[in-house]
């Protein structure tokens, strides 16, 4: 995670950019009237689909169950 303040971010915007594309972390930027968050459209794409998929009722308890599924017990899909 990095927090930088709002007149380092304008310097080094392009810079900035590249890191949160390559790292997938969030930057803090801090500014005297607030902050703000740079992530890359990427990871708030992920953010978004994940918030809409655990606001569908039963959902979470679905995917929970999913991920304890044993591999082998998956069906294999053959229409290639």
């Amino acid at each position: 995670m990095s927090i930088i303040n709002a007149t380092t971010a304008r310097n080094n915007f392009f810079k900035i950019m590249e890191d949160a594309l390559i790292t997938h972390e969030p930057i803090y930027v801090t500014g005297k009237s607030g902050n703000v968050v740079m992530l890359s459209e990427e990871d708030y794409r992920a953010m978004q689909e994940t918030l809409y998929l655990t606001s569908i009722p039963g959902m979470r308890e679905k995917i929970m169950d999913g991920l304890r599924t044993p591999l082998e017990e998956l069906v294999e899909d053959n229409d290639e």
